[in-house]
């Protein structure tokens, strides 16, 4: 009787212990959604991103991405985010989508400008560089090495 009582009792603190590690991983890694004002921004390809992808600034997570879709008139990707209220975003904010690596998530990096007005609730981010893939930057590398000029890299939208 002793034996089953002792692994019992470890199964227990095997099972708190493991209940404690999910629950420092969940607050961590800051899946939670941030709540707060929407804005949107439109992109010509957004790479992968999904809903419930990160927005951040200098690497700080201030928002999430809500909702992507198609715009059927431009063609192009709408993505749709809810950014902190207490961060105020430039009119001139530029938005651009990152990558965590080669194989990591994709996120929504915004690169606030100097403006002093500020996106109101529901406003849009004009200015956008879009996703540029591994594929496209070593199609650029062997292009530019063949003698071919580059195609410049940013494609912000106005």
């Amino acid at each position: 009787m002793g034996k089953h009582a002792v692994e019992s009792i470890l199964g227990g603190v095997v099972l708190v212990v493991a209940a404690m590690f999910l629950y420092f991983a969940y607050k961590t890694a800051e899946v939670r959604s941030v709540s707060g004002y929407p804005v949107s921004a439109s992109f010509y390809k957004i790479g992968g991103l999904n809903k419930g992808g990160d927005v951040r600034i200098s690497g700080i997570k201030i928002g999430t991405v809500t909702d992507t879709r198609l715009d059927l008139k431009t063609f192009d990707a709408v993505v749709t985010m809810s950014i902190a209220a207490e961060v105020k975003l430039p009119t001139d904010t530029v938005a651009l989508i990152a990558s965590e690596g080669i194989v990591g998530n994709k996120y929504v990096r915004l690169d606030p400008g100097k403006a002093t007005t500020y996106l109101p609730p529901g406003g849009k981010i004009s200015q956008t560089r879009d996703f540029r893939s591994l594929e496209d930057q070593v199609g650029e590398i062997i292009f530019l090495a063949t003698g071919g000029e580059a195609s410049g890299g940013n494609n912000a939208k106005k």
